[in-house]
C-alpha cells in the first residue's frame, strides 16, 4: 500500500469475521436471518465461510492491505475463520472468541489466537477456568487478545437486544500477575485499551510480551482529555513502535474495510513524526512476527 513512507506491507490485526453463524447465534430462528440483515443493512453471508473469505480478500485487494487478523466473533465460531485461514493461508491469521466458563471450553488447534471478553461473558481473569484456557494457549503457541475498557456491541443496540456486560472485569491490570506468568505468550490489548490508556500502558511497561492494538475509531477519547496523536505519543513512550499492532475493527459488508480508520491514523502518527521503519513495524511486521 502507498503511504506517507512509500510502499508498506499493511496488515490489520483486527477484522471481524461476521460468517453465517454469528448471525444465527444472534437471531435464532434461520428464516429470520434475511429480513434482520435487511434491517440493519448488512450483507448475509452464506453458509460456506469460504464464501466470505474470498469477499474479504477481494476487499483486502482492493484498498492493497496484504493480510489480516479475522476474529470469530462468537464463541463455537472456530469453524468460519479456521476455513478462511486454511483456504487463504498467506492472507489471514484466525482468531475465535472463547469463554473460559462454558463447559468443556477448549481451545481449538490452528488457531493464532483466543480472544476473551471478561465483561461480555462476566468473569474475572484469574478464575482458574481462565488460567486453563491460557495454559491450552500457550502450549500451542497462540497469542492471547483481552478486551478491556468500554465494551457495546453496535447490531446489538440497533437490534434491541440486551447487552448485560459487567465493566468490573474490564481492568487491563487484570492481566498484570497472568501476563507475567506466561511470558513467551503475546497479549493483545485492543483499542489502547478501550478507555483505559494509563492502565493499558502501566500493563505494557511492566509486561514486554503485552500488545496494544490501535484499532477502532477510538470514541472513547471523549472519556479523556486526549486526541489521537497524544495517545500515539504516549504508547510509543511507553511501548515502543516493536509493540503497537495496526487494526481497524473492520466486520460488516457493505461496508467493508474501513479505509478511514486507516487514514486517520496514519495521518496521525505522519504529525508524530514516527520514522519509516516504525511504520513498518505497526502497520505490519509486528504482527507477522508474531506468528512467524
Amino acid at each position: 500500500m502507498r503511504t506517507p513512507w512509500g510502499d508498506l506491507a499493511v496488515l490489520d490485526a483486527h477484522v471481524h469475521f461476521f460468517s453465517h453463524e454469528f448471525f444465527r447465534s444472534l437471531v435464532g430462528q434461520e428464516s429470520e436471518m434475511p429480513a434482520t440483515a435487511a434491517k440493519v443493512g448488512w450483507t448475509l453471508p452464506g453458509v460456506d465461510p469460504n464464501g466470505l473469505a474470498e469477499t474479504w480478500t477481494l476487499e483486502l485487494n482492493r484498498h492493497g492491505v496484504a493480510k489480516a487478523a479475522l476474529i470469530a466473533s462468537v464463541p463455537g465460531d472456530e469453524r468460519s475463520v479456521l476455513a478462511a485461514q486454511a483456504a487463504y493461508p498467506d492472507r489471514f491469521h484466525a482468531y475465535a472468541m472463547l469463554n473460559p466458563t462454558a463447559e468443556n471450553a477448549t481451545v481449538a488447534p490452528g488457531l493464532k489466537a483466543i480472544c476473551l471478553f471478561p465483561a461480555m461473558h462476566r468473569y474475572s481473569m484469574h478464575d482458574p477456568r481462565v488460567d486453563a484456557v491460557i495454559q491450552q494457549a500457550a502450549a500451542q503457541r497462540m497469542a492471547v487478545f483481552v478486551h478491556c475498557g468500554v465494551l457495546t456491541v453496535g447490531i446489538r443496540k440497533r437490534l434491541g437486544l440486551p447487552s448485560p456486560f459487567d465493566m468490573r472485569f474490564s481492568n487491563p491490570l487484570d492481566l498484570h500477575a497472568i501476563a507475567l506468568r506466561y511470558p513467551r505468550t503475546p497479549f493483545l490489548v485492543p483499542h489502547f485499551g478501550a478507555g483505559h490508556l494509563r492502565e493499558a500502558l502501566m500493563l505494557a511497561d511492566l509486561c514486554p510480551n503485552v500488545y496494544l492494538d490501535t484499532s477502532s475509531s477510538n470514541s472513547w477519547m471523549r472519556y479523556e482529555a486526549l486526541d489521537l496523536k497524544a495517545v500515539f505519543r504516549r504508547a510509543l513512550d511507553v511501548a515502543g513502535a516493536g509493540r503497537l499492532l495496526f487494526g481497524t475493527d473492520s466486520s460488516f459488508f457493505p461496508r467493508g474495510w474501513v479505509a478511514d480508520v486507516y487514514q486517520t491514523q496514519a495521518r496521525a502518527l505522519e504529525e508524530v513524526g514516527i520514522s519509516a521503519p516504525d511504520a513498518r513495524r505497526i502497520f505490519g511486521e509486528n504482527l507477522q512476527r508474531l506468528f512467524s
